[in-house]
């Protein structure tokens, strides 16, 4: 069976044609360029109908074919800008009434994971998803493609396009950025913003901006610009990494064009012993062939046809029942003998302190990361979590007990708990066998923000199970704070975790949750904070 997908979520039109048998036979695009400001929905729009039948033709002649060989015809239904992906769908349903073939609308978001895996070879990675209009953390678990982790504002290639254009330097800012960013090596401090595994880049995004006009130098700007975002980007990849047990890093969209960010990805990657895979560039942009690949994968004659070729500008990964993938593909990570386990920041060894067992906890020196940076961030989690391990205790949360703090390696020797992951214990049990287990664990979570204690990364892999009883460890990303929007934030994330381990009964497990942590504003402040995540 042969493809054609026709892609326009945005600036970018393209064509691309693909066969069952995964090979790219064209691809074909072109790119408008805005002379001021950002793209117009309404001018993207105009720029496909102009293009969207000589790219058709191009591609034809490139892959040697007529119209008469086309099989399936498919096209982006979203996420992306309404007029533009009407306009696509439109030409979509022209060309394959005029064929008479089958039309499929896909998922633009899916289509990047699935090209970046049929050009690389990568089987189930960890994606990180970064273009202009979208930055999310993407992961194949149990009949979907899983959010773990995404921007609570804008996307990363809006935000280098904004910093550009509001200081007079034009659009696309991406790459007027790097180039600026390669004339030095010296940074200034820009806020750092990760919560659990979601970033926000707007703070830093007027921080900078803000910098520049106080007159800090320009290169400086932006090359600490593109180190703090790009850092961020990698710590919530690397986060993903650790939680999913996976041992492929993917990097898609448009800002995998931008050199540094490669560099500092692939360094994680190395660090944490697993494979790091990018498709070549004219599939890591928007492009027709990603939408004709996934467009042959999802193909079910029950979901094409006219009736069927609506658009969903808000179109989430998450919302594609992924019916290709029909097994679970097992990891074996293998690390030096003397590292027992690789967290997302510190490698953990055992040991044994007086007669007790124990573990070190050594936060490692992330090259990814500049060195300035690199030493702040391991310096004061390496003192906050020792405070919150101890805190947690006065309030009848169970914590490892801490038993040396050595700050000048950025490590702490502490308990070693001899319990399962809550992630293992909800998979090896049954659902309604957990409901007191739930409710005592948002007692616990209760008590803690009661104390002005925020976990910060509050998955179902940091919660130990001993006794039927919870253990809360890795406060890495924890605070002090007794703001709602920190505390909301905090479940949001376990939440978020629930999905991916039990995706049809993490509702009921949460409301269990919600049960024990017992605070009515908290719900309304959850939905809150959900809703800012893309197209929510």
């Amino acid at each position: 069976m042969i493809c054609l997908g026709i892609e326009g979520t945005a600036e970018k039109t393209g064509i691309g044609i693909v066969d069952s048998d995964g090979n790219i036979l064209a691809t074909c695009g072109d790119q408008l360029y805005p002379e001021v400001g950002g793209i117009h929905p309404r001018e993207a729009a105009n720029f496909h109908a102009e293009h969207i039948v000589p790219l058709i033709n191009d591609a034809l002649e490139e892959s040697s074919l007529t119209l008469n060989d086309i099989d399936l015809v498919s096209f982006a239904k979203g996420p992306g800008l309404g007029p533009a992906l009407r306009t696509i769908a439109t030409a979509a349903r022209s060309l394959s009434q005029n064929i008479n073939v089958p039309l499929i609308g896909v998922n633009h978001c899916i289509g990047h994971v699935e090209i970046g895996k049929l050009t690389t070879g990568a089987t189930d990675p960890v994606t990180l998803y970064a273009s202009g209009g979208n930055t999310q953390i993407i992961s194949y678990e149990t009949g979907r493609y899983r959010i773990i982790g995404e921007t609570l504002d804008i996307a990363i290639g809006n935000c280098l396009d904004q910093f550009s254009r509001d200081i007079g330097l034009g659009h696309p800012g991406g790459p007027i950025v790097e180039k600026h960013a390669q004339n030095t090596d010296e940074t200034i401090e820009l806020p750092y913003i990760v919560k659990g595994m979601d970033l926000s880049f707007s703070g830093i995004l007027t921080s900078a901006i803000n910098k520049y006009k106080q007159g800090v130098d320009l290169d400086i700007v932006c090359n600490s610009f593109q180190e703090t975002c790009f850092a961020m980007l990698c710590e919530v990849t690397e986060r993903a990494l650790s939680y999913t047990g996976k041992t492929e890093v993917l990097l898609c969209g448009g800002v995998a064009a931008n050199k540094k960010l490669r560099q500092m990805l692939k360094q994680m990657c190395d660090e944490h012993y697993v494979d790091f895979y990018m498709p070549p560039m004219k599939y890591c942009g928007d492009n027709g062939s990603m939408i004709a690949r996934l467009g042959l994968l999802s193909y079910d004659k029950g979901l094409t046809g006219i009736e069927n070729s609506y658009i969903n500008p808000k179109y989430r990964t998450d919302q594609v029942e992924v019916t290709w993938i029909d097994k679970k593909i097992e990891h074996n990570l293998e690390l030096p003998d003397n590292i027992a386990y690789k967290g997302a920041e510190a490698d953990i060894t055992e040991t044994v302190y007086g007669d007790e067992e124990a573990i070190i906890k050594k936060r490692v020196s992330k090259n990814y990361r500049t060195k300035n940076l690199d030493d702040k961030l391991r310096m004061e989690r390496t003192k906050e979590e020792a405070k919150l391990l101890h805190d947690c205790k006065k309030y009848d949360v169970r914590t490892p007990f801490i038993y040396s703090v050595d700050l000048a390696n950025y490590s702490i020797i502490m308990q070693k708990i001899n319990a399962i992951q809550l992630q293992e214990k909800i998979e090896k049990t049954s659902t309604d066998n957990l409901r007191e287990l739930l409710v005592n664990t948002g007692m616990m979570v209760r008590r803690m923000h009661d104390g002005e204690i925020i976990h910060g990364d509050l998955t179902t892999a940091n919660i130990l199970i001993s006794d039927d009883n919870p253990v809360f460890i890795d406060f890495g990303l924890g605070k002090y704070s007794n703001l709602l929007e920190d505390k909301g934030t905090d479940l949001l994330v376990f939440k978020k975790s629930l999905t991916t381990v039990i995706p049809d009964d993490c509702d009921k497990l949460f409301n269990w949750f919600i049960k024990g942590y017992d605070d009515t504003k908290i719900t309304e402040k959850i939905e809150e904070i959900e809703k800012r995540g893309r197209y929510l």
